[in-house]
């Protein structure tokens, strides 16, 4: 028989929270980039009639991040979307994606070490500890932001420089 198996430490979840935090910052401020380059009169363009609009792609990526961060820090998920009032402008869904993220990332900070190993039932698709869903947020972000940053060109607005330069923005060292 199989002894059972321990999972990770306390100590291993809060490096990995802090790591993950570090480069989920560094995502918000790239999708924040992205978002902005929608235009405000072409944010109803949709590639396909089975695809999102832009606006609609950039609101799901803004709100469910963010409800998804909150939702980590209170232990408990939920699909009822927590955010209803979207923002008028691209300029201001911008401005809320950067400090309703920021607002929840302070949540996920003042996880303690017992909250970070417990496990969340998401589902029940998967039972997983608190800090093992951070990266459920970044790999939904960068998901959608790719599939945003294909609407830009084709709405007549350049691609900003994301993980490198593009044929828009030269990459620059910071």
């Amino acid at each position: 028989m199989a002894a059972p198996q321990q999972g990770p430490s306390k100590e291993f979840a809060v490096g990995y929270r802090d790591l993950l935090l570090q480069s989920l910052s560094n995502e918000l401020q790239t999708t924040k980039k992205v978002i902005s380059a929608i235009p405000e009169n072409k944010r109803d363009h949709r590639p396909d009639p089975k695809a999102r609009t832009a606006w609609e792609l950039a609101w799901h990526i803004a709100s469910v991040d963010v409800q998804f961060a909150e939702e980590i820090a209170e232990g408990k998920f939920s699909m009822e979307p927590r955010y209803k009032n979207e923002p008028k402008t691209v300029a201001e869904l911008a401005s809320w994606y950067e400090q309703n993220f920021n607002r929840a990332f302070d949540k996920l900070r003042a996880m303690t070490p017992e909250q970070l190993v417990t496990q969340l039932d998401f589902y029940g698709a998967f039972n997983f500890p608190a800090f093992a869903y951070l990266s459920f947020i970044e790999k939904h972000s960068i998901h959608h932001r790719g599939a945003l940053v294909t609407y830009l060109r084709p709405m007549g607005s350049k691609v900003p420089s994301i993980y490198g330069g593009s044929a828009d923005e030269e990459w620059k060292a910071a």
